[in-house]
């Protein structure tokens, strides 16, 4: 019996074959890889928003109970509430980054004029709560702002690196942006006890 033997262009087409196959394989695991990395980032960020909701939300609440006792601060009181309509009125994610910037520097002036202004003020049970609940959301929003930020440093790694860099443009999905902090963060705030 003899045995068949391949002709070369057999060959050729088998091993083009197998290369396609290989390829389209190797295809679809990057975009799927892209996709879900793209996918994490968003409901990342959807999770930054839940926590800087839920403080835009809790403030006023808690502010509106202190307020009867610092009739002399309406000024950071006016303040909240316009960074507050900021945020809600916010649309895209840089808006709402910077809107919750402005929020979070007048909880800061807040949390600060309580300390220094009203030390027998901080000891009462509804300013306590407002203290307490807004030290806690500050630190949500960061743990959540952190994720956010290593969400986007492995996505944005993916979409640059040869070869998914060449489905990532065949796709259409480019870097994401990552948080940056309001300009005004790396000043140093000032804190007087002596008042």
């Amino acid at each position: 019996m003899q045995s068949k033997r391949l002709s070369p262009v057999a060959i050729t087409g088998l091993i083009i074959a197998a290369v396609a196959v290989i390829f389209g394989i190797y295809g679809v695991s990057t975009y799927n890889s892209l996709a879900k990395q793209n996918q994490e980032v968003t409901a990342q960020w959807s999770q930054v928003e839940n926590v800087m909701q839920r403080r835009a939300d809790l403030i006023p609440n808690l502010v509106s109970a202190v307020k009867g006792s610092m009739n002399h601060e309406t000024e950071i009181f006016d303040n909240i509430a316009k960074a507050r309509s900021n945020y809600n009125n916010a649309t895209t994610t840089k808006a709402k980054a910077t809107a919750d910037s402005q929020l979070q520097a007048q909880t800061a002036n807040l949390i600060s004029v309580i300390k220094e202004s009203y030390p027998q003020l901080s000891s009462q049970a509804n300013v306590q709560t407002l203290m307490t609940q807004l030290e806690g959301s500050e630190n949500r929003i960061s743990t959540e702002r952190q994720r956010y930020i290593e969400d986007v440093k492995a996505y944005n790694q993916s979409v640059v690196t040869f070869p998914k860099n060449i489905f990532a443009n065949m796709m259409g999905l480019g870097q994401k942006a990552t948080f940056k902090a309001d300009p005004s963060a790396s000043e140093v705030p000032k804190v007087d006890l002596n008042n």
